[in-house]
């Protein structure tokens, strides 16, 4: 059962004011409380009901877990449904970002749905690591955390100032614009940066300055434009096909 000061915390950990205070964060769901475990992330709490507890019990091994129903977690959790385990994960130092292979770096991506799903499609493909510019999405923001279905736990995210690390990079800097050579043609290096531009404003000019081969997912039919997740997708599936 949880306590009343336990709720405050689920529910002030919703708050990103709150996560850097306690240098914590929420991870929420049967799906993404398994990877975290799996992945051996550091847990301050977990939460959780009796049939997660009887499934995962090799993985619970070590844990208090206090042990909860579904209604009770449903009323701290973010989510609105699959609330069979909470955890309280705590904030791990930034990793060291590895200039090696393709690097992802995402420019002001402010939706956290989108980035959610950005970080899953790096994993899908083997991105072991993604760069955010500091006006990104807050990438331990619950809805990031849920739309991830577990990829946050193996992708590292590193937020920095991006023109200062493309200005110092010394390899092809792909950029995502609506004018460019195509995907399908472009000759993509096994070693580079690729960077995908906000949901309302693309690449920034800031930014712009500094991509040396500018590329573009085709069109064929009406469509205005792609969402920010799904043209990652489509580059990341030319790159690893090209490359």
């Amino acid at each position: 059962m949880l306590s009343k000061n336990q709720q405050k915390l689920l529910r002030a950990l919703a708050q990103k004011k709150y996560r850097k205070q306690h240098g914590l964060y929420l991870v929420q769901g049967a799906k993404n409380v398994q990877e975290l475990l799996i992945a051996g992330k550091p847990v301050k709490h977990l939460f959780a009901c009796a049939d997660f507890i009887a499934d995962n019990q090799a993985l619970l091994e070590g844990h208090d877990v206090v042990l909860c129903d579904e209604a009770e977690l449903s009323k701290v959790s973010t989510l609105v449904s699959n609330n069979a385990a909470i955890a309280v994960a705590q904030t791990e130092p930034q990793a060291e970002l590895n200039t090696q292979g393709l690097i992802l770096a995402l420019d002001d991506v402010s939706d956290p749905g989108n980035l959610g799903t950005i970080i899953r499609v790096a994993d899908w493909y083997g991105l072991g690591q993604i760069v955010l510019s500091e006006h990104c999405a807050d990438h331990l923001n619950p809805k990031v955390i849920s739309a991830t279905m577990g990829s946050f736990a193996r992708v590292a995210v590193i937020r920095t100032d991006l023109c200062a690390l493309l200005q110092d990079y010394d390899g092809p800097v792909y950029g995502a614009f609506l004018e460019g050579e195509s995907v399908h043609t472009t000759p993509f290096a096994a070693r580079g940066i690729l960077v995908m531009g906000s949901e309302s404003h693309g690449i920034s000019d800031a930014v712009a300055q500094h991509i040396n081969q500018p590329i573009t997912i085709p069109a064929f039919g009406g469509a205005e434009s792609l969402n920010v997740a799904m043209a990652t997708g489509i580059i990341l599936d030319n790159i690893k096909r090209h490359s």
